[in-house]
C-alpha cells in the first residue's frame, strides 16, 4: 500500500483575489476578474479582455533575489508559494532541507522578460549587463527562485506541458514523496500574463471579446489570465505526527497523451478519459464516490464538448449526478498556473463541503455535461474531487483529492 499524502498549506494568486481566504470567498460568491487589459497595448488586437493579479505586488513576497531582474511567472511562485508555505506551519527543524523539494509548473515561464528585453532595445535604451536578464528566462529558473527564497535544498524542478504543467507538478511532487526522495514539496504552477501568449490565443481565433462561458450554448472562447498557486504536500503520517491542518488527501493522479492534434482535443475525448481512469484506479476510489468535477472547461467549442463525451464515458448515466464547474468562467485561463489554481479550489471544496459555481451561464449547451453548476455555489459534501487539466500537444493530467480520514 502506498504512503498517504496530505495538503497542508495553500498559496494562490489569481485575478479574483490572492491568499487562500481572498480567493476562496471571491470563488464561491461568483466574482468575476476578468477586465481589459492594462499589462500591455492591446491596441493591435480586436479583443483587449484579459485577468490580471492586481490586489497584491508578488514582489513584496521575495526577500533574497533582486525582483527588479526576475520575470514576472517567477515572481509570483515565489509569492503562492511563501504563502503556502507559510501556511502549513512547517517549523525549520521538522524537516531536514535538503528533505524538502520544489516542483512548479509553467507553460511559457518567464516570457515576459524576453519582451521587456524588447522593450528596452526598441526605445534605443542600454541593457545594464550586470542585470542578468537572460539568465531569468529560464524555466528552471521558476522552481529554482522558490527554492533559492525559502532555503529549500531538495530536489528542484520545472515542469512545463502547456496548460497541463500544474497538475502535473503535482503529480511529480507526490511520486517524490511516495518513493522516499522527499519528506515534504512545494507544488504547484505559475505563468505571468505575456504579449507573446496573448498573440498565440488570438491567432488562434480561441479568444472571446467578452465573458467566458463554459459548457453554455452560446459560448465564443476563452479568455487569458495569468496567476499563481503552491500547494504543500507532506507525507500524511508525518503531517499528523506534527499536527499539521490537512485539508485533503492527495488520492492520486493519472496522465495520457491525445497524440491527436497540436492544439485540438480529441473529438472523442479519449486521452481525457483514459487519464480520468487512470486517476481513479490510481486513487484507489470509487466511481460512484465522485462527487465533484473540476473541469478544464476553457469555453471554447471544441475543448468543452471534448471533455464532456470524456466524462460520459467514463461515468455513464452517473455523470448527470456529479456536479461540474468550470472556474475559469471566473479567472479566465492562466496556462501553466491554471490546474494548480484549480487544485486548490477543489481542496477547499472539500475542506469546505462547497461547490464553486460555473459563472455566465445562460442556455446550457445540450452536446455539453448537464449537470453544471449555474451561477451559484451549492453548499454539500465533497468526499472525493477530480480535477482535470488538458494542455497543446496533447497533455492530459487528472489529479484526485478527497476528504482526510483515518
Amino acid at each position: 500500500m502506498k504512503n498517504r499524502i496530505a495538503v497542508t498549506g495553500l498559496g494562490v494568486l489569481s485575478p479574483i483575489g490572492s491568499g487562500k481566504e481572498n480567493f476562496w470567498n471571491a470563488l464561491i460568491n461568483g466574482e468575476v476578474g476578468t477586465s481589459e487589459i492594462t499589462s500591455f497595448d492591446t491596441s493591435l488586437f480586436n479583443i483587449n479582455r484579459g485577468g490580471e493579479v492586481t490586489d497584491l505586488d508578488p514582489t513584496s513576497f521575495i526577500q533574497e533575489l533582486n525582483p527588479e531582474v526576475m520575470g514576472r511567472t517567477s515572481q509570483l511562485a515565489v509569492a503562492s508559494s511563501r504563502m503556502a508555505w507559510s501556511d502549513a506551519g512547517i517549523l525549520p527543524n521538522t524537516y531536514s532541507k535538503h528533505r524538502i523539494g520544489v516542483c512548479m509548473g509553467s507553460s511559457l515561464g518567464n516570457s515576459s522578460t524576453l519582451e521587456h528585453i524588447n522593450d528596452i532595445q526598441k526605445n534605443n535604451e542600454e541593457i545594464n549587463p550586470q542585470s542578468n536578464y537572460i539568465l531569468n528566462t529560464s524555466l528552471t529558473n521558476v522552481a529554482n527562485s522558490v527554492s533559492v527564497e525559502l532555503g529549500l535544498e531538495g530536489p528542484s524542478l520545472t515542469i512545463s506541458t502547456a496548460c497541463a504543467s500544474g497538475n502535473n507538478a503535482i503529480s511529480y511532487g507526490a511520486d517524490l514523496i511516495q518513493d522516499g526522495e522527499v519528506d515534504a514539496i512545494i507544488v504547484g504552477g505559475a505563468d505571468g500574463i505575456s504579449r507573446f501568449c496573448y498573440t498565440v490565443f488570438h491567432r488562434l481565433g480561441a479568444m472571446t471579446q467578452d465573458l467566458c462561458q463554459p459548457f453554455t450554448k452560446d459560448r465564443t472562447g476563452m479568455i487569458v489570465s495569468e496567476g499563481s498557486a503552491s500547494l504543500v504536500l507532506e507525507d500524511m503520517e508525518k503531517a499528523k505526527q506534527r499536527g499539521a491542518t490537512m485539508y485533503a488527501e492527495l488520492a492520486g493522479y493519472g496522465l495520457s497523451g491525445d497524440a491527436y492534434h497540436i492544439t485540438a482535443p480529441h473529438p472523442e475525448g479519449a486521452g481525457a478519459a483514459l487519464a480520468m481512469e487512470r486517476a481513479i484506479k490510481n486513487a484507489y476510489v470509487d466511481k460512484k464516490d465522485v462527487s465533484y468535477i473540476n473541469a478544464h472547461g476553457t469555453g471554447t467549442k471544441a475543448n468543452d464538448i471534448s471533455e464532456s463525451l470524456a466524462i460520459y464515458s467514463v461515468f455513464g448515466e452517473r455523470a448527470d449526478l456529479i456536479p461540474v464547474s468550470s472556474i475559469k468562467s471566473m479567472l479566465g485561463h492562466s496556462m501553466g498556473a491554471s490546474s494548480a489554481i484549480e487544485a486548490v479550489a477543489s481542496t477547499l471544496a472539500i475542506f469546505h463541503s462547497i461547490v464553486p459555481p460555473t459563472m455566465n451561464v445562460t442556455e446550457l449547451d445540450p452536446e455539453c455535461v448537464k449537470n453544471v453548476v449555474p451561477n451559484k455555489a451549492i453548499y454539500q459534501p465533497v468526499n472525493v474531487a477530480i480535477s482535470n487539466a488538458f494542455a497543446f500537444g496533447g497533455n492530459i493530467s487528472t489529479i484526485v483529492l478527497k476528504g482526510v480520514s483515518d
